[in-house]
């Protein structure tokens, strides 16, 4: 009797190519996203991309594939990949954000963009939520909301927050809204980016936070409505009175701290 035959082995080369197109497309898309390939100019040719990264055509193929359908480039045969205009781009795709947020200076028209798409879509979520959410939905908001009012330092409460606004979108059990969730958690990224650098942000905040996750757990939609709009209004103005962007904004050591504690630093 014939053993059973096994199968063969992947080769090194299939182990790793998902993860040497991810790091192609990473950097193109950000080039692309950053304007060092501007729009309406023509990628490299092939031959060129996969001397650069050190890949073979099929991985190349597959990213500029990927860049295609997230509408960043345009591919015409005997033309060449062309960088399609912004307004074509999927903005909302969670690696299109990252791409265009990932520098030290966020764009300030760009996150001012971003807060009205979240104007736009979490009061009305919020609503929803307080009329749709289960015993579970509630306890992970307000499990949350009690991680932001506990939290001690930027780490935590950035996660504290972020799951706070997700819990909300998912209290909705709306599909296409819940298809959001990776575009806010990018936006919230890119937000709380430049409010680590503006003090009490979080703090003055945290009370419209609070009026939101009561009016979901009491089902009062309108009130939740109302309370998540003072939550992002204030966002809104805050950034668009913030004068200095990004990573390396500086605030004072007086700044950073209340009674001797680390300020929490925080927003959303």
């Amino acid at each position: 009797m014939k053993s059973p035959v096994k199968p063969r082995p992947k080769t090194a080369s299939k182990l790793v190519k998902p993860g040497r197109i991810q790091a192609v497309l990473r950097t193109l898309g950000s080039e692309i996203a950053q304007d060092l390939i501007p729009v309406g100019s023509t990628l490299p040719p092939e031959h060129d991309l996969e001397s650069r990264f050190g890949v073979g055509r099929g991985v190349v193929r597959e990213a500029i594939k990927t860049l295609a359908a997230k509408g960043l480039v345009s591919v015409r045969p005997r033309h060449g990949t062309h960088v399609r205009p912004r307004g074509d781009w999927s903005l909302l795709d969670r690696d299109v954000l990252s791409w265009l947020i990932s520098k030290d200076e966020p764009n300030r028209d760009l996150l001012l963009a971003l807060q009205e798409v979240r104007l736009i879509i979490e009061p009305a979520a919020a609503a929803l939520a307080a009329e749709r959410a289960t015993a579970k939905d509630r306890r992970r908001i307000m499990t949350a909301l009690a991680a932001m009012e506990a939290s001690h330092d930027v780490p935590t409460a950035i996660i504290a927050d972020k799951a706070f606004h997700l819990a909300i979108i998912d209290a909705t059990h709306n599909p296409v809204l819940q298809g959001f969730r990776g575009a806010i958690d990018t936006i919230l990224s890119a937000v709380f980016m430049v409010a680590t650098g503006s003090p009490g942000w979080f703090n003055e905040n945290l009370p419209n936070h609070a009026i939101a996750a009561r009016a979901i757990d009491e089902g009062n939609a309108e009130k939740a409505r109302a309370a998540m709009q003072q939550v992002l209004g204030y966002t809104q103005f805050k950034l668009s009175t913030k004068r200095k962007y990004g990573r390396n904004a500086k605030i004072s050591p007086r700044q950073q701290t209340v009674n001797g504690k680390l300020r929490k630093k925080r927003v959303a």
